[in-house]
């Protein structure tokens, strides 16, 4: 296995575990405080750093499959490259814009129904977790090959 391999493995992976964390653990917390403010920063943080980390993971896996042209391994790279298009896709069609809102709430705003926008969020960040999970299972099988 290559240094550039395990760059690729460890850099989706760990991504992948951030978005687990976030839906098994974080966000669960943030129901149990009752607190807008917390969401809100939450929201505001990844919301700067993860399109940077997306767009990096999907580039990463793209050279895999680039450097695996013809091999053992590329359809399953090819997938997993499509899988994470799908998923960027599907973030901004549905999770950007509660994503902007949540994090607006922390400048001021005091809306009754931020619950509302999170309880969506996390649903369907849920799925994106699940096409997130499939994605690296197939780069990891591509890389392994």
């Amino acid at each position: 296995m290559h240094v550039f391999d395990v760059i690729a493995i460890l850099c989706v992976g760990l991504m992948v575990g951030n978005e687990l964390a976030v839906s098994l653990f974080v966000n669960p917390a943030i129901w149990r405080l009752d607190d807008q403010a917390i969401a809100s920063v939450l929201a505001a943080s990844l919301g700067r750093v993860m399109p940077f980390w997306y767009g990096v993971n999907l580039a990463l896996i793209g050279v895999e499959a680039y450097l695996r042209q013809g091999g053992a391994g590329e359809r399953l790279l090819l997938i997993a490259a499509g899988l994470w298009v799908a998923a960027i896709v599907y973030s901004l069609a549905a999770l950007v814009a509660i994503n902007n809102r949540l994090a607006a709430d922390g400048r001021g705003s005091s809306r009754k129904d931020w619950r509302v926008d999170h309880t969506r969020w996390d649903t369907f960040h849920r799925w994106r977790i699940v096409l997130l999970i499939v994605a690296t299972a197939c780069m990891t099988a591509g890389i392994l090959a």
